[in-house]
């Protein structure tokens, strides 16, 4: 991920925090959204000193936070007003967006540091993950850099005996 994109995610982070509340200290939802920005931020500092298992591990944990709270929407959805429900769906797009992203950012990582079969998984990974209708900008993107990938490292053909 370019700096500039890189700030412009910190942006979007940032303004979905303000939308959640961040005025009250014990909101649970800017407690979330600060872990996803906790989170975010671990994964960056992490590939930036090549420990590609931490960077790993904190994207895991955005889509882990991400997927729980899909479920609440989906149960608040029933039970409560539609403000905790918009709130928690903020805060779900989010989370879900930010691992998209960072994962999109380790497939780059990867093909920068030439390591071309993790860079083509990741960014598969991307394609097989995020298959929302929402999430057809990240599948483009990945199916681009595969493409790129493809320039970089060609494949090589199989030869049928």
């Amino acid at each position: 991920m370019t700096r500039p994109q890189f700030a412009s995610f910190r942006s979007l982070l940032f303004v979905a925090c303000c939308l959640l509340g961040a005025g009250c200290a014990h909101d649970t939802y800017q407690e979330r959204a600060n872990m996803i920005k906790h989170h975010a931020d671990a994964f960056y500092d992490s590939l930036k000193a090549n420990r590609v298992e931490s960077a790993i591990r904190d994207n895991e944990q955005i889509e882990t936070m991400a997927s729980q709270m899909g479920d609440t929407v989906k149960k608040r959805a029933r039970q409560q007003g539609t403000t905790a429900v918009e709130r928690e769906f903020a805060l779900m797009t989010t989370a879900n967006e930010a691992a998209a992203t960072n994962w999109l950012a380790l497939g780059q990582y990867f093909a920068i540091k030439r390591q071309f079969p993790q860079a083509r998984a990741t960014y598969q990974r991307v394609i097989d993950t995020y298959t929302n209708p929402t999430d057809k900008p990240y599948r483009e993107q990945a199916l681009r850099a595969l493409r790129d990938l493809d320039i970089l490292n060609p494949p090589t053909p199989t030869t049928n005996p």
